[in-house]
């Protein structure tokens, strides 16, 4: 049984100690990190450097004390995430929200290169065949993953599964494109997006939402407008549907596949690292209802519960969802809009997505077990 180290955010003295930034300090060293690195081997302390109008990422105070525990143990980190926008663009968006080598205390490198298409194919499963995993990722011998814990539009509960599945694998491959990148995970195969024209208010939101400007509107000989998509340029992420409040816009996917596809890419993952050699942070602080990724933060639909630490992928998800479902929903929040009340499954009432299979499926695969012990710092 793994054991998960647990620290409240609540603060109930007027101590460093008792802060968040010191709860996680004595994290660190409880949890002992000269069990897993060792001396000048480098380290990547991967996180999500967000969007540009989604701030509430892992904040680069905590960041630069995981930082900073790494060096005591004479390892040498740095931070990275893979390209989600283009990669000159998403070292600015990372700049701009406080990510960098001065705050951060270690170089800030993509792992997926500048143009996101530096990745090496490894073996994923019945579901997905290989997937593109990064680079830097696959390369580097120890990290520590850092994760937001929140809610997602296709993961229904985005954690330390997706971020290793998504946040390690590629949007593309050089040759073989999204269909060996993290679009294939998205849209399990199929990866058509369908536009109907009838229901389209034109209000373009689509448009601006796309990463990479694979959607375009342009005029047809009697005047009006058609969508225009780039299939070849598109990673299938998903923003554009998302975003359309008329339903004009369908990705197809299918749910139970897509969660145990994350499980898949999650194991592809880790199998470039030995034993022990991968640990996990999960910040169930600011927990909104979708990713970092999108263009915008909505308020928190739960208050912020805490830090867990763990060197296991699957119990520290576990104790995660048993904190949040003791949660109460939060005012003036889109918990509120949609009228949840205590008790309820907060991230499930919101997205509607069957989060819990990417835990059973990870956990089914080897990476885990849900079984754990609760460590209260």
């Amino acid at each position: 049984m793994s054991k998960v180290y647990f620290a409240s955010a609540r603060t109930e003295r007027w101590d460093y100690k008792d802060s968040l930034p010191g709860k996680l300090e004595k994290l660190l060293r409880e949890f002992d990190l000269t069990r897993y690195f060792e001396k000048d081997e480098w380290v990547a302390v991967k996180t999500h450097f967000g969007s540009e109008g989604a701030h509430r990422i892992v904040r680069p105070v905590f960041l630069r004390k995981i930082v900073d525990g790494i060096k005591s143990v004479g390892a040498k980190p740095f931070v990275t995430d893979t390209v989600r926008i283009k990669g000159l663009d998403y070292l600015e968006v990372a700049n701009q929200n406080g990510i960098n080598h001065l705050s951060c205390g270690a170089p800030v490198v993509l792992a997926d290169g500048l143009y996101g298409r530096d990745n090496i194919l490894i073996p994923a499963g019945e579901i997905l065949g290989e997937v593109a995993v990064s680079s830097v990722i696959h390369d580097v011998p120890a990290m520590v993953l850092c994760t937001h814990a929140k809610g997602h539009i296709q993961a229904g509960y985005g954690g330390a599964i997706k971020n290793l599945a998504m946040g390690g694998v590629s949007s593309k491959h050089r040759i073989h494109g999204w269909e060996k990148g993290r679009g294939a995970m998205h849209t399990i195969g199929e990866g058509i997006l369908n536009w109907f024209s009838d229901k389209c208010t034109f209000c373009y939101q689509c448009e601006m939402v796309c990463p990479l400007g694979a959607i375009d509107f342009v005029e047809t000989p009697n005047g009006g407008e058609i969508l225009q998509w780039d299939k070849e340029e598109c990673w299938r992420c998903g923003r554009c549907v998302r975003v359309c409040q008329s339903e004009a816009l369908l990705l197809p996917g299918d749910d139970v596949r897509f969660m145990k596809s994350l499980a898949e890419a999650a194991a592809s993952v880790l199998s470039t690292f030995s034993d022990k050699k991968v640990i996990y942070i999960n910040f169930l602080t600011e927990i909104i209802p979708e990713c970092d990724c999108m263009p915008a933060a909505d308020v928190p639909v739960i208050q912020d519960q805490g830090i867990l630490i763990a060197d296991d992928p699957v119990a520290i998800e576990q104790a995660t969802l048993d904190i949040l479902l003791k949660a109460k929903p939060l005012p003036q929040s889109a918990a509120d809009d949609k009228e949840i009340r205590e008790g309820d499954d907060i991230l499930f009432k919101i997205n509607q997505k069957p989060y819990h299979i990417q835990i059973e499926e990870a956990e089914k695969l080897g990476l885990g077990s849900r079984k754990y012990s609760l460590v209260n710092l």
